[in-house]
């Protein structure tokens, strides 16, 4: 199955889970090998291969006792600067975000129960 935005929570947990014990069986580690190189719990690894919630360090682990780390750059990769940003900003790098702006037109002071 596809991990889309379409799928629920629970259904991408599922998934991942699946995807782990089957990369669990194709490197022919049994779970209690894995869950030995991985410092948890074989009980802890049955859950997250039953598409349970557990922590983001206990995933990390597994990959890494899975040889499957280089995945991780795939999943969320390093942005760079956009070439528009690097122009305004003369080739200094962004330090924080500005946020959404608001509706009102400018140059109009902002009054107290006005909360958008």
């Amino acid at each position: 199955m596809k991990i889309t935005a379409l799928l629920t929570d629970n259904a991408v947990l599922a998934e991942i889970g699946q995807r782990l014990a089957r990369r669990r069986l194709e490197i022919q580690l049994t779970q209690a090998e894995v869950a030995e190189q991985a410092g948890i719990g074989k009980r802890t690894l049955e859950r997250m291969e039953a598409g349970q919630a557990s922590q983001l360090g206990t995933l990390v682990r597994v990959l890494r006792a899975l040889d499957a780390m280089p995945g991780l750059e795939g999943l969320l990769p390093e942005p760079g600067p956009r070439p528009m940003d690097m122009l305004k900003r003369k080739g200094k790098v962004r330090q924080r975000a500005s946020g959404k702006r608001s509706g009102k037109p400018a140059g109009e002071p902002w009054r107290w129960g006005e909360d958008s």
